[in-house]
């Protein structure tokens, strides 16, 4: 994975404008919810919630034979901007940090299931 930038547009706060996948087997991870085996919510607080949603996204990553090193996009959805910053700090303790994935961060309403707080889907090329 190669990663670009142009100094025309404002530096990331830990993702990258542009990612280069040169893999020949491409994975389209599904939105990842906080959730445990039982289906029930890990929490009510955000950060376990992201770091549930992010764990959950390791397994599927790894069900498949990859890593997060592999991973090109994230795409992340969540209910509330309060806590960007703790999503930015637990988000880094599972992306490759010197070559982050390309990033898009959406607020909505509300998701899938009652009480979650986040979503996280990915893109991956091995």
């Amino acid at each position: 994975m190669d990663t670009h930038s142009s100094p025309g547009l404002p530096q990331p706060k830990g993702y990258s404008h542009v990612v280069e996948a040169s893999g020949s087997r491409l994975l389209f991870i599904s939105g990842q919810l906080p959730l445990l085996p039982d289906r029930s919510l890990a929490s009510n607080d955000f950060g376990e919630q992201v770091r549930q949603a992010f764990a959950n996204l390791g397994l599927a990553l790894a069900s498949a034979g990859a890593g997060w090193t592999d991973v090109v996009k994230l795409g992340i959805f969540v209910t509330e901007l309060e806590r960007l910053d703790d999503l930015r700090a637990i988000r880094d303790e599972f992306v490759d940090t010197a070559s982050p994935p390309a990033s898009t961060l959406v607020q909505v309403v509300s998701l899938a299931v009652p009480g979650a707080k986040v979503e996280i889907e990915a893109i991956a090329a091995l």
